[in-house]
């Protein structure tokens, strides 16, 4: 399957993202996942995981509890959910992803 390009949420500072997504099939095998250019994001150009959970914001906050931040808040990307980053206390950052 081809990659498909997303809308550009355009918010919390990410006016010049893009987005590619390659599909997965429910039934088969393999991962869903999305291919994105954010100019100005501080992960080195390194590979960014998202981790699933039921509300990103709800985990966002977890992280900061944790001693962790909050880089980006909880933004649409609508149809495909809500994402949301945060940095651990190392400085590492990681995505989360939710539907609601």
């Amino acid at each position: 399957m081809p990659l498909t390009p997303l809308n550009n949420p355009n918010q919390n500072g990410f006016a010049q993202m893009t987005m590619w997504a390659f599909p997965m099939s429910p039934d088969g095998y393999g991962a869903s996942g999305a291919l994105v250019h954010m100019p100005g994001c501080p992960s080195g150009g390194s590979t960014l995981v998202y981790f699933s959970c039921d509300d990103c914001a709800v985990e966002a906050a977890r992280a900061v509890a944790h001693g962790g931040q909050v880089f980006k808040p909880k933004m649409s990307i609508d149809p495909n959910g809500f994402i949301a980053l945060v940095t651990d206390t190392e400085g590492n950052m990681i995505g989360l992803h939710s539907m609601k």
